[in-house]
């Protein structure tokens, strides 16, 4: 599987925010995206997972599902953890496993993988930043899709927390999944490092 963008641009609010951009990340490799506030490394991750428009230029999946847009391949972790605070950890994670559909796991396993098994009858609304981010994380386990774009990920974990990722993602690429991650932090794993520059 190749995932790769060509001479891609990016304009947000009449703001080139950058422009001409090549990428290829392929199954078992991860790509940390760096580069200064501002740069355009969240937007590079919208525009993988569809969610914005290219204003010039190529993105696009060779070797997933023929059937499937690559957007329905893709998992997009953001800076927000999309949680319904007054749903359980449970029922939150088996909102996602319904509405995205395809390959699923049993949401309880992917709770126990993030350690977060205890607080399943919780209302998400009680849950730390951290533990907010682990029943995140879950989501990405409990759906299979083998793109995952990940954008400051290890935001809000602790030690602990971010050694369990790192340990996951590496799970996640021994499969022949693909990793995109936009992050001013190392992620414990190997992973190539693709630069987005400001532009004035």
């Amino acid at each position: 599987m190749r995932l790769s963008g060509r001479e891609v641009d990016c304009v947000r609010g009449g703001r080139e925010v950058f422009s001409n951009l090549n990428f290829e990340v392929v199954s078992g490799e991860a790509v940390a995206v760096v580069g200064p506030n501002g740069s355009g490394k969240t937007s590079l991750l919208r525009l993988i997972a569809g969610l914005l428009v290219p204003a010039r230029g190529s993105i696009t999946l060779e070797g997933g599902e023929a059937e499937l847009t690559l957007a329905e391949q893709a998992h997009y972790l953001g800076h927000r953890d999309a949680l319904k605070p007054a749903l359980s950890v449970s029922e939150n994670l088996s909102f996602w496993r319904d509405f995205l559909g395809g390959a699923a796991s049993d949401p309880a396993e992917s709770l126990a993988t993030v350690e977060l098994d205890h607080a399943a009858h919780l209302p998400a609304a009680y849950l730390s930043a951290g533990q907010r981010r682990r029943l995140s994380i879950a989501r990405l386990l409990t759906v299979y899709r083998p793109v995952w774009l990940l954008d400051e990920p290890t935001n809000a974990l602790d030690t602990a927390g971010q050694k369990l990722f790192a340990s996951l993602i590496g799970d996640h690429l021994a499969r022949g999944g693909l990793i995109m991650a936009a992050t001013h932090t190392p992620l414990g794993i190997t992973a190539r490092t693709l630069r987005v520059g400001d532009v004035s």
